[in-house]
Order: C-alpha cells, then structure tokens, then sequence
C-alpha cells in the first residue's frame, strides 16, 4: 500500500509547493487536494460530517494552480484532485486545465472527481441538485471524447457541442486516470461505468472497502484501485484499510503554518515507515 497526503490548500496554511516538494523528500506517492469555489453565505445544506463547516471550506485555493505549483518542485509526486466538483465546471475550460497540468507534471496527475454535497454551492453554479449524478456521468463521457479526439463532438440531455478542436491533450494515454468519489449505488454505478479508479474519503469503513471491491470484481473492474483521501494518523486504521484492500492511504494533513506542517509530515512519514517494516 503506498501512502500519500490529503488535505486543504489555504490562503492560511503551507503554500502548495513547498507542501510538494516536502511530501516528496519524505517519500510520500501522492498529493491530493480538496476543492470548493465558494460557501454560500446562506446554507441550509448540513456538513455530513456534522458541527459547524471548518474554516477551510471557505478558503480553498484553486486545486489545479495550487497542484502546478507542486508539480515545478517535484519529479515522481502524483498530484491529485479528490474531490474536483466537476458538475459545478465548464467542462471545455476543465478538459483544457486537466490536460495542461498533466503536461506540465509530466503525466502525473490524478482527475478525481464526485457530485458534491453543498446544494446552495451547486444552485449557484446553475446546477440542478437533483440532477447531478446525471450531469457527471456525462461530463465524465465528454471529457474522455475531448482528450482523446483530434475534433470531438458531445450530444446527451445535459451536455451538447458540435466538433471541436481543443488542446493540449493530457501525456497519459489515453488520459490521466479517472478517479471516481462516492459509494451510493449510484456513484458506484458511475464508478463501474466510467472510473479508472475509486476515491473514498474516511466515511467509508475498511468494510465497507471489501464490499465495494467484490463488487468491482463481481463487475469485472477487479483491478480497479482505490484511493483514500482523509484517512486518520492511526496505525490500527492503516492496517485495517490495508487488508480490506485499499492501494494508496492519503492521511489527512491539517491545514498549518509551514513549521506545523512539516513536523507534521515526519510523524506520518515515521507511520508510513513503520507499517512498511511489519
């Protein structure tokens, strides 16, 4: 299992690349970064995690200049997105920032992408709530045509463009890997259909890792990996996700000045190590 880091990129934290170029020279695989463009002033929408919303919601720098940042100071970082939420983008102006990043990182980027959870966040994008799932599956299917042909066109219920020409194309062929978030019926469903690989955050029990993964095989997705953005500092925790399957552990790093942060990646470092020594 590789280990790697999640967390929120603020405008009051670690800046991104000295976060990645960190990460890297401790021995870390990944980056992944949350996204939210805004916090609607008025929500009704409750944070699934319970309590009050934290402050790094509000704050979020954009994922991908935050993730180019950390691409100039590193080699052999994957850099991520977990979630981007897709349905709240123009998908031409997110198919171009996609396949940009990855050519600047070499092909190192990671596209996960989910439906989201703040209501208010998405109405204010022109997004129907309650067409979401709907929404994404078909960004997800006009993406891949974007990437991968030199004039693509797109027709669906959601989502409608003649041909057209749109570069860069992404370095990984035939795109950087699809990274799908959820585990509803519907997101795995999704998942199944037209992801190269699952996304969990923490809310997803190492159990419930094992019943998602019989199903990719029972699907014929066997293969599929997973990735975990969230996961505690807890050695128990590693281990349990560790044999329900999962291949890369993202520890959810808090949001600190530079000093926190950094003492912060060397106890993780020093768990990553200690499991890999078992």
């Amino acid at each position: 299992m590789d280990f790697g880091i999640s967390t929120f990129v603020t405008d009051e934290g670690i800046r991104p690349d000295v976060l990645g170029e960190a990460a890297e020279e401790r021995g870390f695989a990944s980056l992944f970064l949350a996204e939210h463009s805004h916090i609607p002033a008025s929500r009704e929408t409750p944070y699934p995690s319970g309590g009050e919303l934290p402050r790094v919601y509000y704050r979020t720098l954009d994922p991908f200049v935050a993730l180019t940042a950390a691409a100039v100071n590193t080699s052999n970082l994957v850099l991520g997105t977990g979630v981007v939420l897709l349905i709240q983008r123009d998908i031409i102006h997110t198919a171009k920032e996609v396949a940009s990043l990855d050519l600047i990182s070499r092909g190192r980027f990671a596209f996960g992408v989910g439906a989201g959870w703040n209501r208010e966040e998405m109405v204010n994008h022109g997004t129907d709530p309650k067409t979401r799932g709907a929404l994404l599956n078909e960004q997800i299917a006009a993406l891949k045509a974007i990437w991968t042909q030199e004039q693509a066109e797109f027709h669906g219920k959601h989502l409608d463009f003649d041909p057209i020409f749109a570069w860069p194309k992404p370095v990984q062929t035939p795109h950087p890997p699809i990274l799908v978030g959820g585990s509803s019926d519907a997101a795995l469903k999704r998942l199944i259909e037209h992801g190269d690989g699952w996304i969990p955050n923490p809310a997803v029990t190492p159990d419930e890792v094992r019943r998602v993964r019989q199903q990719l095989a029972e699907a014929g997705r066997g293969d599929m990996p997973s990735t975990l953005f969230g996961g505690p500092a807890d050695a128990d925790a590693i281990k349990q996700y560790a044999d329900a399957g999962l291949n890369r552990y993202g520890f959810m790093l808090p949001t600190l000045p530079e000093a926190e942060t950094l003492a912060l990646l060397d106890e993780y470092a020093r768990l990553a190590a200690a499991f890999r020594a078992e």
